[in-house]
C-alpha cells in the first residue's frame, strides 16, 4: 500500500467509481455521502464510446450489462400516440440516442457500492464541515464531529457540490443554467410500456416514459423552458407545484403520469446546466464528475465523463507519486478537451430545445457535427498504466490506442 489517504465527497457514481480505482492504485480510501444510504432509482444514464472500455478494465462489465434497464429503442409520439421517429438501441453500434449500456442512476450506483465496499470505508449520513490545508495534508472535521487527515480531498458531491463551494467559491462563479429543467420519477406501469421508451415534445416541453427492469414500474420523464429557474433543489413540493403548472394543457399521457406524482418515492427537479471551471483542483483538493465538469442530462455524456474522469484522476495521481500539484495537473490536460467536447454537445441540443414563447415554433435542429460527436464519444487517450501498481489487474489486456481509431 502507498500509505496515501484519500477522502472522497460524494456516494453516487463518480465517488464509487475514482475509490475503485484509488483502490486499485495503492491507496487507503474513505467516501463520505450526506444522505443516509445509496439513493435508489434515478434518471437513466448512459455508458458511451470510450467509457465502455472503461467499465471493462474496471473489470464490472458483467454486472453493469445485467442492470441494464434494457430498453429496445424510443419512440417520438404525437398527441394520439403516432408514432413519428423510432431510434434503436443498436443503432451507431450502441452508441445512439438510445445507449446499449443504460442504466438507472441507482442501479449503476449499487453495482460501483458493492464493488468497493469491501475495501473502501463508506461513511453515509454526514459531510465534510471543515477543511484546512498545509503542505502536507488536510485537516477535514465531519458535520458529525469527528476530525480526521487526509492526504487528499477529492469532491466528486455533484452539480451543486459543497466542497466545491467551500473551496472554490460560490456555485454562482460556475454553474450554468442553460434555460431549461428536468424532472422524473417513477409511476406504475399502467401504460402498457414493453420495452420501448416513448417521447412526446411540444413548442419548449416534453413528457415521456421509459422502461426499466421491474416491467410494473416505468420512469416518468418531463422537460420545459425554464430561464429564470427559482425553485430549492431540495424542496419538493415547491418543485412538484412547479412541474404541475408547467405541464398544464399538455395532452398526451401527461395528465395520468402527473396523477401519480404524490405517491412516487424518487421524484427528482432540477435545472439543466453546466459546470464551467478554469481548474479543477487547489492544492490538495481536486474535484471529479458534474462537480467539476458537468456537461448538462441534454449531453447524454454525464456519467462517461465522471467514469473516464475516474480513470485517469487516479492513475495520473498514483503516476506523479501522489504529488497533487503535478498529478491534478496532468489530469486536467488529458480530461479538458474531451469535457469541453461535451459540453459544447450539451449545449447545442439545449439550444435545439430553446424556445422561450411556448407559442413559438421550435427552433431548427443543430447542425450535428460529426467529428464533433466523435470527439465527444471517443476523443480521449486512455493510458494503460501498467508501470503503477494495480491490485486487481483486468482479465484481458487493455485497449490502449484512443477508441477513436
Amino acid at each position: 500500500m502507498s500509505g496515501i489517504k484519500v477522502l472522497v465527497a460524494g456516494a453516487s457514481v463518480a465517488g464509487p467509481a475514482l475509490a475503485h480505482w484509488l483502490r486499485r492504485r495503492g491507496a487507503e480510501v474513505t467516501v463520505v455521502e450526506r444522505a443516509p444510504g445509496l439513493r435508489p432509482g434515478g434518471q437513466a444514464v448512459d455508458a458511451r464510446g470510450v467509457a465502455k472500455e472503461i467499465i471493462r478494465r474496471m473489470g464490472l462489465d458483467a454486472e453493469v450489462r445485467a442492470a441494464r434497464t434494457r430498453t429496445a429503442g424510443a419512440y417520438t409520439v404525437d398527441a394520439d400516440g403516432k408514432v413519428l421517429e423510432t431510434f434503436r438501441a443498436d443503432d451507431h453500434d450502441g452508441d445512439g440516442y438510445i445507449s446499449e449500456i443504460e442504466i438507472l442512476r441507482g442501479d449503476l450506483s449499487r453495482v460501483l457500492h458493492d464493488d468497493t465496499r469491501d475495501g473502501v470505508e463508506y461513511i453515509f449520513g454526514d459531510r465534510i464541515a471543515e477543511l484546512t490545508q498545509d503542505t502536507d495534508g488536510i485537516d477535514v472535521v465531519f458535520e458529525g464531529g469527528d476530525r480526521r487527515r487526509f492526504d487528499l480531498v477529492i469532491g466528486a458531491d455533484g452539480l451543486h457540490s459543497g466542497l466545491r463551494a467551500m473551496v472554490f467559491g460560490p456555485h454562482e462563479r460556475f454553474v450554468h443554467h442553460l434555460g431549461h429543467a428536468l424532472a422524473f420519477y417513477t409511476v406504475p406501469n399502467e401504460f402498457g410500456l414493453d420495452g420501448w421508451l416513448i417521447d412526446y415534445q411540444t413548442a419548449g416541453r416534453s413528457a415521456g416514459l421509459r422502461p426499466i427492469q421491474d416491467a410494473t414500474q416505468a420512469m416518468a420523464l418531463f422537460s420545459f423552458v425554464a430561464p429564470d429557474l427559482d425553485v430549492d433543489y431540495r424542496d419538493i413540493a415547491a418543485q412538484k407545484r412547479l412541474l404541475r403548472a408547467k405541464m398544464t394543457g399538455m395532452g398526451w399521457l401527461t395528465p395520468r403520469i402527473l396523477a401519480h406524482l404524490d405517491d412516487t418515492p424518487d421524484f427528482y427537479l432540477d435545472q439543466v446546466a453546466q459546470v464551467v471551471m478554469d481548474r479543477w483542483s487547489s492544492g490538495r483538493v481536486g474535484l471529479l464528475g458534474d462537480a467539476a465538469f458537468s456537461s448538462s442530462p441534454y449531453s447524454g455524456q454525464g456519467t462517461g465523463l465522471a467514469l473516464v474522469g475516474a480513470y485517469i484522476l487516479a492513475g495520473e495521481l498514483a503516476a506523479a507519486d501522489w504529488n497533487p500539484e503535478a498529478g491534478f495537473a496532468a489530469y486536467e490536460r488529458r480530461m479538458r478537451p474531451f469535457v469541453e467536447a461535451n459540453q459544447e454537445i450539451g449545449r447545442l441540443h439545449a439550444h435545439s430545445r430553446d424556445i422561450p414563447d411556448p407559442n413559438a415554433e421550435p427552433s431548427p435542429e443543430p447542425d450535428w457535427d460529426l467529428d464533433l460527436i466523435d470527439r465527444a464519444l471517443n476523443g480521449i487517450e486512455l493510458p494503460d498504466y501498467a508501470e503503477l501498481p494495480d491490485s486487481r489487474p483486468a482479465a484481458e489486456p487493455p485497449i490502449t490506442s484512443s477508441a477513436s481509431n
